[in-house]
């Protein structure tokens, strides 16, 4: 089992084998990943993209020689925190891909935990299946793009109604929900993400990520693109903002080096008006 607390390196410590589960690794008490909560972020093995900006490299292309982490050790160690720590993400990965997914949400539930679902959107039915039988307390699904160029991002050939239905889903849902894209220069433009938020039109949330170049799926080591321009990044922001409760920006290198979780924030009402 491979278990990290903030700050720490990974640890490894022992777990049993031949127990068969779908998590890969946990990072223990993040207070980032899950708004407004303190969580244990689950990282499962696989997908069904092949974006070439993806960091989760070896939970992409290599899930198989990743050790298994049994489910039920994962909420043994969030017991012992449950005075601070009330939520599980579970990101990937592709964690709609698991046949053990409605189980573990259904056991997450029962320990009185909140749950965050991460996913691409391409698994609609997966995603109705939980919406229904109220397992997930907040949805954050990664819009790669505008549809015409999902095939440059995802690198496989998109049914496009799928992504859609799962938008659909999401904005009909209820639950607390996000949707996110990941700006790499070239592939997300900013006519792309005006598309996007025409798809998302009433979302609660929309957030732009920057992209860092670091080694990646579809890359490697040689990755060919740097940053987006943060002046482009708050322009996108805003033009998204005009179909969009919330936009934020996610990841822009301040002056002094450092990374910014969110350095901008844009109500529609404030878009509008302006």
């Amino acid at each position: 089992m491979i278990l990290a607390s903030p700050g720490s390196s990974w640890l490894r410590i022992p777990y049993p084998r031949g127990v068969s589960v779908l998590c890969k690794s946990v990072l223990r008490t993040s207070v980032i990943e899950f708004p407004g909560h303190i969580a244990d972020v689950v990282f499962v093995g696989g997908c069904n993209f092949r974006c070439p900006y993806c960091y989760n490299r070896d939970l992409v292309l290599n899930p198989g020689l990743l050790p298994d982490l049994p489910a039920e050790l994962v909420f043994e160690d969030v017991k012992g925190r449950r005075c601070f720590v009330d939520g599980i993400v579970i990101t990937g990965g592709e964690p709609s891909l698991q046949p053990e997914l409605d189980a573990f949400l259904t056991r997450a539930r029962e320990a009185n935990l909140l749950t965050k679902l991460d996913t691409n959107g391409y698994r609609p039915d997966v995603l109705r299946r939980c919406l229904e039988k109220h397992l997930v307390s907040y949805i954050a699904m990664d819009v790669k793009t505008s549809l015409p160029r999902y095939r440059s991002v995802a690198g496989l050939d998109v049914d496009h109604r799928l992504l859609l239905e799962s938008i659909s889903l999401i904005l009909s849902s209820g639950v607390e929900h996000e949707f996110r894209t990941t700006v790499v220069p070239g592939l997300v433009e900013l006519s792309d993400v005006e598309a996007i938020s025409r798809e998302i039109r009433g979302a609660q949330q929309y957030y732009l990520q920057a992209f860092r170049p670091s080694p990646t799926v579809g890359w490697g080591n040689e990755v060919p693109v740097g940053s987006p321009d943060p002046e482009l990044m708050q322009q996108m922001a805003r033009v998204a903002s005009r179909n969009v409760h919330h936009v934020g920006v996610r990841g822009l290198v301040q002056g002094d080096g450092t990374t910014s979780r969110e350095a901008i924030r844009i109500d529609s009402q404030e878009a509008l008006t302006s």
